[in-house]
């Protein structure tokens, strides 16, 4: 009696690629984007959510080429898929740490750079300023649904960058030349506090070269951290209008890289 479920070999490696394969680029991009990507997520908790999301977008993907799970070419397409995730979470990354390295250089302009603490998203000691940056912009990322534009546009990548016929070259330059990017976006974020400190830092100058026997210095330090801390917490008045620009040119690039409408 001829069995009812009969399976080929060709069957078989169509539905492993159906899911294997999104599943690599889907754990990249959740392993290496921030919030999701950090260390305040489990791995577990990681996992679940690359699976969850997997099983959700798989029926909406494009047919997956078949693959042999002892063949060379199913590690090099595996290999493509984890490249690509990664390399679009890291580019969310960078539109992060532009915030930080803000509050590093606002930090060591007002005297604050010796203020540091453990971020604990990336385990490293980063200044108190760049840190409270890093939670404020973590928030309205969240709450103006950054990340479901990142699922959205990860989604669309399997259409528009099929498996097997990403140009992955491309994209790594793509991404490393983003890095001026984040310097310019961390320069301009922090300018109107840099301008005003350093006219304070002239003024204390000018203050000591006209009377020297005051010392200046004395009280020029203190004096510093508050005004700094005050110029600070004036120009969070704005901040929204500086992160909606700079949100949304980082969506778009990543767009652009994924090649997504």
């Amino acid at each position: 009696m001829q069995s009812l479920l009969a399976l080929t070999d060709t069957q078989i490696s169509t539905w492993v690629a159906a899911f294997i394969l999104p599943l690599f680029r889907v754990g990249a991009l959740l392993m290496t984007m921030p919030v999701i990507g950090t260390t305040l997520v489990p791995k577990r908790v990681r996992l679940f959510f690359t699976v969850a999301i997997t099983v959700v977008i798989v029926p909406t993907l494009p047919a997956m080429p078949p693959v042999n799970a002892l063949d060379l070419s199913a590690l090099l397409l595996i290999a493509e898929q984890i490249l690509i995730g990664a390399l679009m979470g890291f580019s969310l990354t960078l539109f992060f740490q532009a915030f930080v390295i803000a509050g590093q250089i606002v930090s060591i302009q007002m005297g604050m750079g010796f203020a540091s603490m453990v971020d604990p998203t990336n385990g490293v000691s980063v200044a108190v300023i760049g840190q409270f940056l890093t939670m404020l912009v973590t928030l309205l990322f969240l709450a103006m649904n950054g990340h479901l534009v990142a699922f959205e546009i990860l989604t669309e990548s399997f259409t528009t960058l099929p498996v097997g016929e990403g140009l992955i070259v491309n994209h790594f330059w793509e991404v490393v030349g983003r890095l001026s990017w984040v310097l310019g976006a961390a320069l301009l974020l922090v300018l109107p506090a840099i301008t005003a400190l350093l006219v304070v830092n002239i003024a204390f100058g000018v203050m000591t070269r006209a009377a020297p026997q005051l010392n200046i210095f004395a009280i020029g330090f203190p004096l510093t951290l508050v005004l700094g801390l005050g110029i600070f917490w004036v120009g969070l008045a704005d901040i929204l209008n500086q992160y909606q620009p700079l949100a949304s040119d980082a969506l778009q690039f990543l767009r652009d890289l994924a090649r997504a409408r």
